[in-house]
């Protein structure tokens, strides 16, 4: 069992396949006995993922900011509603909750969520998986940039490998349960720290 943060789309102008997207996902963390570290609200994609975690009889938190309380519609229904004050500490304890980070299409607060964890990953900061589904392709022209800067040395192979892309939810799910075993061997910057002489 792995607590796994969806990090989604909250917008209610998008087309209703990626909150049918979000439902299916949220059904498929349930049926493979994971639970759910949700951003806090109750609409669109955020809240079909969080709805289709607890029918399926998992246990879901939600982390919003007090100023979103409102704006966003929380999610009162999540087993845990943690509220925080300002958006860095919003992050900061939905990256502390999860075992695992699971991108699903969505915008600029997207992004950022999945820059943000990518780039700590990257850096030794922690060992867990980050892994984008995009069924549709609509990520397709960040991968396009992430190979242009590989390819002119601002990014390392080893960092553009530490994003996993895939393109179906028993995909998405297998690629982080297959990431959660592998986490529990390999060392984070703080142990090689450690163990350094």
């Amino acid at each position: 069992m792995a607590r796994i943060c969806v990090f989604c789309a909250s917008s209610l102008r998008i087309d209703p396949r990626y909150v049918e997207l979000a439902a299916e996902v949220g059904a498929a963390i349930a049926s493979r006995g994971h639970d759910l570290v949700s951003g806090g609200g109750s609409v669109s994609m955020m809240g079909a993922v969080a709805q289709a975690v607890r029918d399926g009889g998992r246990h879901t938190i939600g982390v919003i900011p007090q100023a979103l309380l409102d704006r966003e519609v929380a999610d009162h229904d999540s087993d845990e509603l943690v509220v925080t004050p300002d958006m860095r500490s919003r992050k900061a304890r939905m990256d502390s909750e999860a075992d695992a980070f699971l991108t699903l299409p969505g915008g600029i607060g997207t992004l950022e969520e999945l820059t943000e964890v990518w780039t700590a990953a990257t850096l030794g900061m922690h060992a867990k998986p980050v892994v984008v589904l995009d069924p549709t392709g609509v990520f397709g022209p960040l991968r396009e940039l992430i190979g242009s800067l590989t390819a002119a040395g601002f990014l390392s192979d080893e960092a553009a490998g530490a994003l996993v892309w895939t393109a179906s939810v028993d995909e998405a799910l297998t690629a982080i349960e297959t990431g959660l075993g592998s986490s529990r061997t390999t060392p984070t910057l703080t142990d090689q720290v450690e163990s350094a002489p």
